[in-house]
């Protein structure tokens, strides 16, 4: 990896103008690495960084620093061509939908990213599929370079940390994982200051939605499965946002005897856009089927059909996939 974070440090120092993207449906990965990153070159490469979102930025988020700085990719004018274009935490690059034109019309590309399903699709691809998240592959990339890491950098990579082992309770959290989260607290990171804003500052309506949906949920084949569906009109009712769907799977995924959960969400395209979690099943086949990518218990997809016949689909395929009868 040393010779790819000097190639990453070369193009960063060599480009007059560079652009950072995040995946749409942005979570605490993507939107924390991002600023991370961009504070970075800004505060020691001296270069303007503008930092991207797809779609919808999350207002969950807002207590990160500087998450003010970020511009909607539809205000970025398409005949502008970048010297330097980063997308993180970004597995796939439909994933940066509008975005992939600006990315693609770069001098030079470059993909860090932690999912496996990664094809490499940038001209330089820092990918580390064991990585927890981007945020730990940034802090190595940080180290490597014998960079002081300010505290604003530290919290935004402590997030990406946070909720990419979803509080320090998925697979992925490790020895390694705890050694940095502590490197991060001695850089005056407050764990209980980024959790509570990140998991306990959630509007009334988001609680009540969340509630509505769960309450919804059907489950089959003895409790195996659970399919919460959500609709235009749901999200309407409530006065929903993107992010207000944020952490129900898992919520689902914890019932005592589900293996696989997943969310059907509608688009205003209407397509579906899936988020499936599961315990100890792989589910990376199912979500290939289907042109989706992610990590073996978290992963996720888009199936261009209304979403009656899309969870029908999809609940086939779960119940094959764990050998369950059609019930």
């Amino acid at each position: 990896m040393d010779n790819l974070f000097l190639e990453l440090k070369n193009k960063i120092e060599q480009a007059e103008s560079i652009i950072i993207f995040s995946h749409v449906s942005p979570d605490g990965d993507t939107l924390g690495s991002n600023i991370a990153l961009s504070l970075m070159i800004e505060k020691y490469f001296n270069k303007k960084v503008d930092s991207v979102y797809v779609g919808f930025l999350p207002s969950l988020y807002s207590y990160l620093p500087e998450y003010n700085r970020f511009k909607d990719v539809q205000t970025i004018d398409e005949k502008k061509k970048y010297d330097l274009a980063i997308a993180v935490d970004v597995a796939s690059k439909d994933r940066l939908i509008s975005g992939a034109f600006i990315y693609d019309n770069a001098n030079f590309k470059i993909n860090i990213d932690h999912h496996k399903t990664n094809n490499g699709y940038g001209d330089l691809n820092i990918i580390e599929g064991n990585a927890a998240c981007v945020g730990v592959i940034l802090y190595k990339i940080f180290t490597e370079w014998n960079l002081e890491i300010p505290k604003d950098v530290a919290r935004c990579i402590y997030t990406s940390l946070l909720t990419d082992t979803g509080g320090f309770k998925y697979e992925n959290t490790t020895p390694e994982t705890f050694m940095l989260a502590a490197d991060l607290v001695k850089l005056g990171v407050s764990p209980t200051y980024e959790f509570r804003s990140c998991y306990e500052t959630k509007p009334q309506s988001m609680v009540q939605f969340q509630a509505y949906i769960v309450t919804n949920t059907c489950f089959y084949n003895n409790g195996q499965i659970a399919f919460a569906k959500i609709t235009r009109s749901d999200m309407s009712k409530f006065n929903a946002t993107d992010d207000f769907t944020e952490g129900i799977v898992e919520v689902l995924r914890s019932s005592k005897n589900v293996e696989i959960a997943a969310i059907l969400k509608e688009t205003k395209e209407g397509y579906t856009k899936v988020s499936l979690r599961s315990k100890t099943k792989d589910i990376i086949p199912i979500v290939i089927d289907f042109g989706g990518g992610g990590h073996t218990f978290a992963a996720g997809c888009t199936i261009k059909k209304p979403i009656a016949i899309a969870y029908d689909k999809l609940l086939k395929r779960v119940q094959s996939e764990l050998g369950c009868e059609n019930t």
